[in-house]
C-alpha cells in the first residue's frame, strides 16, 4: 500500500509543509489536519465499524501526541527563523522629544550691556532610520544559515518517531480489542456446548441412565466457565475506552460501560518473510531516532563553529537619515535632516575565559551526541533482533495450531458419538469441550501475536510514515 500522504503542520509552517510518503504503511492516506488543529473539538463519534486503516487515519488527524507534536514542529519553525535572522539586514527607527526648564538652560553675554546667548532650545526633538547588516562574523552568519535548516530537519524527525510510535499503540490496541472480541465468541461457544451437555446429562438423569454425580459434574463445569467470559468482556470494555483515547474521542458521557465503539476486522496473520539481515540494514537507514540523533549531533558542531566565532572581529555596515529640531531656532517645524553612512567593528580581544568555556561546552555536546547515536544504534539492532525473534516465534506457534482446531473439533465429535452409543463417559465429552475451548483460545492468542509482532518489527525498521520537509 504505496501512496501520497500529506500532513500540514499548521498554517505557520506553510513554507515547510510536511510530506509524507508510506513505506508498506499500514496506514492509508490521513487528511490532511486543520490549520489551527488545537482550536478542533474532536472527531466526530463513528456510527459505523472501524477498520484498521480507519483508526489509524484518525490517529494521525485527532490523536492528542500528534496534535501536540505539530505545535512543537511550529515552535521549531519559530526557532528557525530566530536562527536565520541573524544574518539578515534590521532595519529600524529611533526617536525622542524633550522639554526642560529654562531655569537648566545655559545663558552666555558675549560683551557687558549684551543679551545674553543660550545654547540650547528648551524643546528639542529628534528622528532617526537606521539600516544595518552583518558582513562578517567568524563563520556565524553561514552556520546561522545551517542551522536553521537543521532544526527544522531535527523537528521533523521527532515528529516522526512520534508518529511511528503512535501507529504502533493504535494497531496493537486495535488488535487487543479484536482479541477480546474473538475470545467471547470463543467463550459464549464454549458455554453453548456445556449448557447442552448440562441439558443432555439432565435428560439422562431423569430417565435413570446416569447418576446425579454427573449432572453436578456438568454444573460444575457450566459454572467455571463463566467466569473467563465475565474477564474477556472486561477486556473488550477496557480496550475499547484505551482505543477510543488513541483516535482522539471523547466518550459520550452518557454511554454505559460498553462503548459504542465496533471494529470490523478480523484477525488474521498476514504472510511476512523479512530476513533479520534485511530488517537490520531497513533500521539503521530509516529509523527516526537516528536520523533526529544524527541531525543534533550537525547542530551541535554548527555551536561549536558559532562559540569560536566570538574569537573573531565581527563587523556591520550601517546607514540612516535623521531629522533634528535645530539648537538656535525656537522654530520646531524647520528641522535639520541628513544621511550618515559607515561600519562597526567590534572585537573582544580577551574576555576572561568567556569563549574559550562556550567552545568547550559545545564541544562536549558535540562528543555526547556521537556517543548517543552509537548507544542507540546498538539498542536498535537489539530491538530488531528481538522483534524478528519474536516474530518467528508467534509464527511457530500459529503454524503448529492451524490443525489443533480441527482436530479437537473432531475429537469433541466422537466423544460425544462414543457416549452416545454407551461407549465413552461424560469426562471424555467435558475433557474434549475443553480441549477444543483452549484450542480455539490459543489460536485466537496466536493469530494476535502474530500481528503484533509484525507491528513492532515494522517500528523497529522504522518502517510506516516517512516525513520530509519540502524544498
Amino acid at each position: 500500500m504505496k501512496h501520497a500522504l500529506l500532513i500540514a503542520a499548521c498554517a505557520a509552517l506553510a513554507a515547510a509543509q510536511l510530506q509524507a510518503t508510506p513505506n508498506p504503511a499500514p496506514a492509508e492516506a490521513a487528511p490532511a489536519p486543520s490549520a489551527s488543529p488545537a482550536k478542533a473539538s474532536q472527531p466526530a463519534w463513528p456510527s459505523t465499524p472501524l477498520t484498521r486503516d480507519q483508526c489509524l487515519d484518525l490517529a494521525l488527524t485527532w490523536n492528542a501526541s500528534l496534535l501536540k507534536g505539530r505545535q512543537d514542529i511550529q515552535e521549531s519553525h519559530g526557532i528557525a527563523l530566530q536562527q536565520g535572522s541573524v544574518r539578515l539586514p534590521r532595519l529600524g527607527a529611533t526617536g525622542a522629544y524633550n522639554r526642560i526648564d529654562e531655569g537648566k538652560i545655559e545663558k552666555v553675554a558675549f560683551a557687558p550691556g549684551t543679551a545674553p546667548v543660550s545654547f540650547a532650545n528648551d524643546e528639542n526633538w529628534n528622528a532617526t532610520i537606521t539600516a544595518s547588516q552583518p558582513i562578517f562574523a567568524g563563520g556565524k552568519l553561514r552556520s546561522a544559515a545551517r542551522s536553521s535548516k537543521l532544526t527544522k530537519e531535527a523537528a521533523l524527525a521527532n515528529y516522526q518517531t512520534l508518529v511511528a510510535s503512535t501507529l504502533l499503540d493504535v494497531r496493537v490496541a486495535y488488535d487487543d480489542v479484536l482479541l477480546a472480541t474473538e475470545q467471547i465468541a470463543v467463550q459464549e461457544a464454549s458455554i453453548k456446548l456445556l449448557e447442552q451437555e448440562l441439558a443432555d446429562t439432565r435428560r439422562r438423569y431423569d430417565a435413570g441412565t446416569v447418576p446425579r454425580f454427573n449432572v453436578l459434574r456438568a454444573e460444575v463445569e457450566l459454572a467455571n466457565s463463566k467466569p473467563r467470559l465475565i474477564r474477556v468482556r472486561n477486556a473488550l470494555r477496557i480496550g475499547r475506552n484505551n482505543l477510543a483515547v488513541l483516535l482522539g474521542f471523547n466518550v459520550p458521557r452518557n454511554a454505559n460501560q460498553d462503548i459504542p465503539l465496533e471494529t470490523s476486522d478480523k484477525l488474521a496473520a498476514v504472510p511476512s518473510d523479512i530476513g533479520l539481515q534485511d530488517a537490520l540494514a531497513k533500521a539503521i537507514a530509516q529509523r527516526p531516532e537516528l536520523v533526529a540523533l544524527r541531525t543534533a549531533e550537525k547542530l551541535r558542531g554548527e555551536e561549536v563553529l558559532q562559540a569560536q566565532a566570538d574569537y573573531y572581529p565581527q563587523l556591520s555596515a550601517i546607514a540612516g537619515y535623521g531629522w533634528q529640531a535645530r539648537n538656535f531656532n525656537r522654530d520646531l517645524s524647520s528641522p535639520l535632516d541628513g544621511w550618515n553612512v559607515g561600519a562597526q567593528l567590534s572585537w573582544n580581544f580577551w574576555d576572561a575565559g568567556l569563549t574559550k568555556g562556550k567552545v568547550d561546552a559545545a564541544k562536549a555536546r558535540r562528543t555526547k551526541a556521537h556517543i548517543d547515536i552509537d548507544d542507540i544504534a546498538r539498542r536498535i539492532e537489539l530491538e530488531v533482533r528481538t522483534a524478528h525473534s519474536n516474530l518467528n516465534e508467534a509464527r511457530e506457534v500459529l503454524d503448529s495450531q492451524s490443525k489443533v482446531i480441527e482436530q479437537a473439533e473432531e475429537a469433541l465429535r466422537l466423544s460425544v458419538a462414543r457416549s452416545d452409543a454407551g461407549s465413552g463417559t461424560q469426562l471424555d465429552v467435558l475433557s474434549a469441550q475443553t480441549a477444543l475451548t483452549e484450542a480455539r483460545n490459543t489460536y485466537s492468542v496466536a493469530l494476535r501475536d502474530f500481528s503484533v509482532a509484525r507491528a513492532r518489527l515494522d517500528r523497529a525498521m522504522g518502517e510506516g510514515v516517512r516525513l520530509t520537509v519540502s524544498r
